[in-house]
Parts: C-alpha cells; structure tokens; sequence
C-alpha cells in the first residue's frame, strides 16, 4: 500500500460522534494491535484503551511474540501483509500453538484468494482498508459474544454432566459453622487450597462457596480427576495445538484457559498420573500452561483449589503422589468432617434437599415425620450428605417415608422414641458393624441393583469407576466378595 494511501485511509478511520463503541467487551480485556503502520497503530491505539483494559500494539511480528511472552490477549486485531512473516502465516502458528485467541484481520488487499486463507488460518472477521471504526466495533462485538457462547456453553455442559443440583453448604453444627468461618477467610487470598474429607461430605460445593466467596470474576470449572483417561489428561488440563496429535484438527483449549480469571477445582487430585504431578507443579509454580504439541507457554490466571478423599500424605509415603507437589497444594486445608460426626446437621439437610429436589423433579415434597427422622439419626451414613440427597431424591420420586428409602430397602424404626442414634443391624446380626463393612454392604447393594454394571454404579454413589475398582480389588483380595 503507498504512503498516499495509508494517508487517505487514516482519514477515513475517523471515528462519528454518535459511534459509542463495542458493547461486549469484559471489563478485564486486552487487545493486541499488529501493523506495521505507526499512522494506523497509534489511531487503533487511541480509539481502543477507551474500551480495553490493556492495548498493546506491534509493528511486525517479531514485536507480537515479545508482547505474547508477556501476557495473555483476549483479542487479536492484525494486518495480513506484514514485514518479513505474514498475517496469516502467523496466526497459523499461533494456532499450532494451541493458542485459540480471536484474530481480525485487517488489509487494503481484498482478493478472494487471501480471504480464503485468512478464514482457513483460524481468523474471526476479516475487514478491508480504509473501514469505519463502527465496522471494527461490530467485528469486535462479534468476537466477544461468540466466546461468551463458547464458554456458557462448555460450563453448561460439565454442569449438566454433574447430573446432581447444587446446593450451598447447610449446617447448624459447630463444626459445619467453622469451616464456613474458615472457607470466608480463604476467599480473598490466592493461595491454594486443599480439602479434605471423606466421599460425598461435600468438597465440591466448600470449593464453590471459596470460589463464590472470593472476588474473581471468572468462573468455577470443576474437574474430576479420577474420570479423565490418563492419555487424555494433558490436553485436557492445558489443551492442544492443531496437529498436536490424531484427531487434533484444530487448536483447543484447556480447562485452566477455561477457567482464566477464576477458580480451577481438581477434585480426586490423588488419581491423577505421576507424569501430570510433575507438570501440574510446574503450572502452581510458573502460572503458565504448555499446550500439547505446543513449544510456548500460555499465561493464567487461575486459582487452584484441590480436594481428596484420602489422605495424600500416605500416597505420598507410598510413593503414589509427588511429596512437591503435595506440600505446593497443602498451602492451607480445610477438613470437611463426616455426616456422623455432625448428627445436629441431619434434619436441616434433609429439609432443605427435601425443598431443593422437590423444586428440580417437580413433584410435590414429602413430609419428615418422627419416624423418618429417628431413622435418619440411627444410619451411619458412609456415603454422607450425597447418600444423604440418594435417600431423600429417592423418596420424593417413589412418594414413601424417607425411613423405607435408607440403603434402598426399608428399616424398622422402634416404636419408642427414647432410642438415640445407633448403628442397624448387621448382616450377621451384629449392632455395632464396623463402617467399612457398613460401606460394603451398602456398595455391592447398589452394584446388585445396577445388574453388575460398575459404572452406573460408581454415578449412583458418586464416585470415580477407579474408586470402586479399587474398594472391590481389596475385597476381592481380602475373600470378601
């Protein structure tokens, strides 16, 4: 393009006075502006930090990289003929990168042939020279809200795949109320956190409650270790170049990108493969992922909250967890106690998942009468608040008293109400059954009622297929099955 003509193109930039500017631009945003015309590059400049928080602008590529180094972009805006490497060789690489960040291409040359190539290099809009801004601002627009959509969308689908309402931490308890007062404290820090507690106590929902707490402006992502294929964990976590492997047709995200601003929750992290310990502790320490296939490293800003339901200071000892990564995670630890151990808990629990499910089944709640509540004192639960909600969902779709709903079958409630919380029966007859026996009982229950299939099984008690291999390969070992 001639000097002459950049010169009459500037002018053409100039923005109406009625222009108001894009409207979907998070408050957090940056922008890179790539050209390699300082008349441009300064007036992009000047009509963009009204609306970014951050606007970096480079004269050729070599400058964009030095600026990617430094920090993650939420958007892209670039010229395809650039000194030395072009546009859209560029973006190219970007995007074999693993990087999926939104790219407008901008360009006095409007040939079929380079569109084509611009769009099939990954760009998001493609606009000529000389434009208007109000033309920018749409294309802009456009880019943000397709994100929007693509992040709703991924965090809609993991929440329905959670297959379970949420519901916030409920307790009258002492305990219950300290651990409240605890995860309050934990939320306006960045520090990691690790929480412990046995299975379905609830980690997850103290780890939204930290995030809920806290004041970052990202959302929550959960992740399940335990459920994710080892092979596939890395793309996962940290996502993948185009090419990075078979199937890889184009760059994608990772749960950490995904989770940008806000809170990474790696629930079951003692399932995670030593290889991925190793580069997860890179991540807590650097604050940067490597994408697969990729040779650069991506910034984020995530918060990490960790949880397990056994004690990975064991695992460490037993060589199945990294001892670095261990104490990196164990900055701070909240213990979430058992539904035992907080009997005074039981009847609000109960009531309030009565309402809560009543409302997300839409049938009408059930009542918890004397009975239901004496047999809800007396059983142990080994499954805790989420065999807790199994009871109570289960009672609201069969119309019954929750007592005849307790491990999937009906048990006798005394008359007499002097009675206080107590074990049932043992199959052996014994009162007092040990609670890992209590455990087994109740999971091969569920796995009968299943047909054997093991991982609708694990779904119904809410745990990882791994966890209950593993429980069933030791009572296997022990002639307990």
């Amino acid at each position: 393009m001639s000097e002459q003509g950049t010169n009459l193109g500037i002018a053409d930039y100039q923005e109406r006075p009625d222009l108001s500017g894009p409207r979907r631009i998070p408050a957090s945003a940056s922008v890179l502006v790539i050209d390699d015309e300082p008349g441009v590059r300064n007036f992009l400049e000047r009509a963009l930090v009204r609306h970014f928080r951050h606007v970096r602008v480079a004269a050729n590529v070599k400058e964009a990289e030095a600026a990617r180094e430094e920090g993650h972009y939420d958007l892209i805006i670039s010229d395809i003929r650039l000194p030395g490497v072009s546009g859209v060789d560029w973006v190219e690489a970007v995007r074999a990168q693993g990087d999926p960040t939104d790219v407008i291409f901008i360009t006095a040359y409007a040939d079929l042939e380079t569109a084509i190539a611009a769009l099939r290099a990954g760009a998001s809009d493609f606009i000529l020279k000389p434009f208007r801004m109000d033309q920018l601002y749409t294309a802009i627009d456009r880019c943000f809200e397709r994100r929007s959509m693509q992040r709703e969308n991924f965090l809609l689908h993991r929440q329905l795949a959670a297959t379970r309402p949420e519901m916030g931490l409920v307790g009258e308890s002492q305990v219950m109320q300290q651990v409240c007062k605890l995860l309050r404290r934990l939320a306006v820090a960045p520090s990691t956190v690790l929480i412990r507690g046995e299975s379905g106590t609830g980690k997850e929902l103290a780890a939204r409650a930290l995030h809920r707490w806290s004041d970052r402006e990202g959302p929550f992502v959960p992740v399940n270790c335990g459920a994710i294929a080892p092979e596939l964990m890395e793309s996962e976590l940290f996502g993948h170049g185009k090419g990075a492997f078979t199937g890889a047709q184009e760059a994608r995200e990772g749960l950490f990108s995904h989770a940008r601003g806000g809170t990474l929750f790696l629930d079951e992290i003692s399932e995670m493969p030593l290889a991925m310990q190793a580069k997860l502790l890179r991540v807590l320490e650097d604050h940067r992922v490597r994408p697969v296939g990729s040779d650069r490293e991506v910034p984020v800003d995530v918060r990490v909250v960790a949880a397990s339901n056994r004690e990975l200071a064991e695992d460490v000892q037993e060589g199945r967890f990294r001892k670095d990564l261990y104490y990196r995670l164990d900055v701070v630890s909240v213990e979430l106690p058992p539904l035992r151990e907080r009997p005074e808990d039981i009847q609000p629990l109960a009531e309030h998942l009565v309402q809560t499910l009543a409302t997300e089944l839409g049938v009408p709640p059930i009542a918890l009468g004397r009975d239901d509540l004496r047999a809800l004192h007396r059983y142990p639960w080994p499954g805790n608040v989420r065999e807790l909600r199994n009871v109570i969902e289960r009672a609201l779709l069969l119309g019954c008293p929750a007592a005849d709903c307790i491990s999937g079958a009906a048990i006798p409630v005394p008359d007499s109400a002097e009675r206080g919380p107590e074990l049932p029966d043992a199959p052996a007859g014994n009162a007092w059954t040990p609670l890992d026996e209590v455990e087994r009982v109740h999971i091969l229950r569920v796995l009968d009622a299943c047909d054997g299939n093991k991982s609708e099984a694990a779904r119904r008690l809410g745990v990882a297929r791994k966890t209950l291999d593993r429980k069933l390969a030791r009572w296997q070992e022990e002639g307990r099955l």
